[in-house]
């Protein structure tokens, strides 16, 4: 890189770390403030990583790690780690810039959509079960337990159902599974999973879902490729060397879980 370059994206890093400062002291984004140590001491909110002149900040990368707990993808797995949590932000805003170019309000979820989310977060969600989460005392104490807010789970919802959409309206449009496919899936997955002691469901019964599941299927493999080139095409630049990921990021499923759930155990039939 030239001197002139260097001293360019110098200036820029400043002054977007500048400005997330002055945002942090407007909006009283700080560190916490607890003993006699920190008294009179404000730890201002710093820029981790910028993407596309789009500053990610450190408590965006607090703040995501602490909403892991409701992406029902990670049931049972470890606590997601700061340097995945950052490529799931920079997921995140590449997704995000692409939507506001393509100007794609269609994607945007109504309130009825996002209470209906939030009313299965709570009753189906692992964590949220074992807590009680139906009861309003319950679901304050969990969302207590894990430094979240009504507000931070609504926005999380609403991204996760924009996203939804989007992939929906961009990539399912065009793709036709034969019924070829269906009864391939039929026979080299759905039939080995029942024992020989229970009859299987016949194929007529189950086309409609396994055709679901494959067009599924098709467009999670489409988004990741989209989003990988994405990445490829930014200007995607991380400023803390601790938050650097060792492995290659995984472009493959959206920010906060998979584009859709994944399709374990027998399909479902009437």
């Amino acid at each position: 890189m030239s001197t002139l370059a260097s001293k360019t994206a110098s200036k820029r890093i400043g002054l977007l770390c500048f400005l997330a400062a002055a945002l942090a002291s407007i909006f009283g984004q700080t560190g916490p403030q607890n003993s006699s140590q920190n008294a009179g001491v404000e730890t201002l909110d710093k820029v981790i990583a910028v993407v596309n002149d789009q500053a990610i900040l450190s408590s965006d990368l607090e703040e995501e790690m602490h909403l892991a707990v409701l992406d029902p993808g990670r049931a049972g797995k470890s606590e997601l780690s700061p340097a995945r949590a950052l490529e799931q932000l920079i997921s995140r805003a590449l997704i995000e810039q692409e939507i506001r170019q393509e100007d794609a309000r269609s994607a945007d979820p109504s309130q009825q959509e996002v209470a209906a989310r939030l009313n299965e977060l709570r009753t189906e969600l692992p964590a949220c079960v074992r807590q009680n989460c139906r009861s309003d005392a319950g679901w304050k104490a969990f969302l207590d337990s894990h430094d979240l807010t009504p507000e931070h789970v609504e926005t999380y919802l609403r991204y996760r159902l924009q996203i939804l959409s989007f992939i929906e309206l961009r990539f399912r449009q065009g793709i036709r599974i034969s019924p070829e496919d269906i009864e391939k899936y039929y026979r080299e997955t759905l039939l080995p999973q029942y024992p020989i002691t229970e009859t299987p469901p016949l194929l007529e019964q189950v086309s409609p879902r396994i055709q679901e599941i494959l067009l599924q299927q098709q467009v999670t493999a489409l988004f990741g490729v989209w989003l990988e080139n994405l990445r490829k095409q930014g200007e995607v630049e991380v400023l803390d060397p601790a938050l650097e990921s060792t492995d290659a990021p995984k472009t493959n499923v959206p920010p906060h879980g998979n584009a859709f759930p994944p399709m374990q155990g027998r399909v479902a039939h009437e």
